[in-house]
């Protein structure tokens, strides 16, 4: 049985912020709905100290790609029509 690692880039903006406590508070949101919802690993790794950008790192890890390409997929959807953020770029890596 082969392990997949599916890994999803996220750059997003968040014009709704004023300052970093409102980004974060915004951000920390969506994180917390995608992993509680789908049961993935997501971080903030690019944008920390701007107040209107975020990058986001999602990984989900299992035996079936098509199981994770979807999940990826709607996560990718929920990113995309989040009120209070815009979706600028993404890519997909698989491991």
């Amino acid at each position: 049985m082969a392990t997949t690692v599916g890994l999803m880039h996220l750059e997003l903006t968040v014009p709704q912020a004023g300052n970093l406590k409102d980004k974060r508070r915004i951000v920390k949101g969506f994180k917390d709905r995608l992993m509680s919802r789908f049961n993935v690993s997501v971080a903030e790794v690019g944008g920390q100290e701007t107040y209107r950008r975020a990058d986001l790192a999602v990984t989900m890890v299992g035996n079936d790609r098509r199981y994770i390409a979807g999940a990826l997929q709607k996560i990718l959807n929920m990113a995309a029509t989040h009120r209070d953020m815009i979706l600028v770029e993404q890519n997909i890596e698989w491991f």
